[in-house]
């Protein structure tokens, strides 16, 4: 390649998602001159294909469920239609406008920051563009972000086969669909278009849906993700294209094994960081065993280089919150190199948003915690509303009984999940969240069980004011 022309500035960021947004934005704040390189600036995945057009089918998914249970109340609604255009209009139509948003907020960048271009190492603090121009940076930060991965006999499926990335464009609802793997993607998915009347099956090799920790939750999450769908589970799968769909055979251990007939296949195998075409071999990084650059998530920086690395691609927990302050990390210590700040990190919190949200949260059991649970199926607000089932498994630690972590699935469990992880981030006590108002009747209350359990259970006694008994289904 012959350079053409040359840039420099204090710190380079690749990459325009959440991650790279934010180490721009914080390495120009603490007095950097910046350049953000990217092909497309398209906007974040979180407002193309993730977050947002996911819980805009979500969304639809709980309106027709709601609508489906009214009966339970003693009103009839009538047929239920599901216009399947109709729905999938409205999330296209949805998703454009947050993320042409998105797209807007890089009119407010500085001129000659944005640079469209597909970027590659040529040292260490050097970038080679494709379009022939060269970078010179003091700091360079890679925030390229993930991508869906898609194992050969996957991608054979051509048309066939659905990722987080393709399956918002469809202009109809499916009649069958098979969704392989069980995390974030495929449980919201696989769940969300079961609600919206498609004949479903969940496929995955492993033995836990949504990596949950606790047997007690993950049996209630088993039991409710069954209600709506085929769930296969320690099992391969393989898939052939047919003329008319999609032919999964899968097999496990003893009599786990069957044959069926989709439309589509959808693949949520995971999005591992994307690392191709940027040459990391030339930036000197020492690398893990899945080629991503070893840094530390307390300054983002690669070693002792003057590279630091920021969101998805950095493969640690591949979330938005997590993206967004990796990049203000990365971005503050790339400007302030080689001075650097440590950052304490939040504590690990993860949401799935299935139907009740499912949540985990800190430390597990395996960390020599204690164990307080509430059981959902009984709890009193649940009942009133029809809502009742799931259990919430809290994590503490011994001898004061500060909370630690959880899991949970739960009605309600998004909001239950912040309140537990804002109090295991300060260090809360079970005694002490004891001592704070619940009201009555709500769905907080049902978790002064588990926090009385894991009380009885160590030393510091309960509140002298505080009642030791909760109302039948309460």
């Amino acid at each position: 390649m012959v350079v053409s022309d040359s840039l420099t500035c204090d710190v380079a960021v690749i990459g325009a998602g959440t991650a790279g947004l934010a180490a721009e934005r914080a390495a120009r704040k603490n007095g950097a001159s910046t350049l953000l390189i990217d092909p497309e600036f398209r906007g974040t995945l979180c407002a193309n294909t993730g977050c947002m057009p996911s819980k805009l089918l979500i969304a639809a998914a709980k309106e027709a469920s709601r609508i489906g249970q009214a009966h339970t109340f003693g009103i009839e609604v009538g047929e239920m239609r599901i216009d399947g255009p109709a729905v999938m209009r409205r999330v296209r139509s949805e998703r454009d406008r947050f993320a042409r948003l998105t797209r807007e907020s890089f009119d407010d960048l500085p001129d000659g920051v944005l640079i469209q271009a597909c970027a590659s190492f040529d040292g260490p603090n050097r970038l080679v563009l494709d379009d022939g121009r060269a970078i010179e940076a003091k700091a360079i930060v890679i925030a390229t972000g993930s991508t869906a991965a898609m194992p050969g006999p996957f991608a054979e499926l051509g048309d066939r086969v659905l990722t987080n990335e393709s399956v918002f464009e469809l202009e109809d609802l499916p009649r069958r669909l098979a969704v392989v793997g069980s995390g974030s993607i495929g449980l919201e998915l696989a769940q969300a278009f079961a609600h919206l009347g498609v004949d479903v099956a969940l496929f995955d090799r492993g033995d836990r849906l949504g990596k949950i920790r606790c047997p007690k939750v993950h049996d209630a999450l088993h039991e409710i993700i069954s209600a709506d769908m085929a769930v296969h589970l320690g099992v391969d799968v393989t898939p052939e294209r047919t003329d008319d769909g999609v032919r999964v055979c899968w097999s496990g251990n003893g009599d786990k094994e069957g044959e069926a007939t989709f439309d589509l296949l959808l693949a949520a195998l995971g999005r591992p960081p994307h690392l191709d075409g940027l040459e990391l071999e030339k930036a000197g990084l020492e690398c893990d065993d899945n080629g991503v650059p070893c840094h530390d998530r307390a300054t983002m920086r690669c070693g002792e280089s003057s590279i630091f690395i920021a969101g998805d691609v950095a493969a640690d927990l591949p979330l938005l919150h997590e993206a967004s302050h990796d990049g203000a990390i990365a971005g503050r210590n790339a400007a302030a190199l080689p001075v650097m700040i440590e950052t304490e990190r939040h504590v690990a919190f993860s949401l799935i948003f299935t139907d009740p949200p499912l949540a985990r949260i800190g430390e597990g059991e395996d960390d020599g915690a204690i164990t307080g649970t509430a059981d959902y199926s009984d709890q009193g607000r649940a009942r009133v509303e029809a809502r009742n089932e799931g259990v919430v498994t809290l994590y503490a630690a011994a001898p004061d009984g500060k909370l630690i972590g959880a899991d949970l699935v739960a009605p309600g469990g998004d909001h239950l999940a912040h309140i537990l992880t804002w109090a295991i981030q300060r260090g809360t006590t079970a005694s002490e969240l004891l001592e704070m108002p619940f009201y009555h009747p709500t769905l907080e209350e049902g978790l002064k069980n588990a926090l009385r359990t894991i009380c009885s259970a160590t030393p510091i006694s309960l509140p002298q004011d505080q009642d030791t008994g909760t109302p039948p289904g309460a």
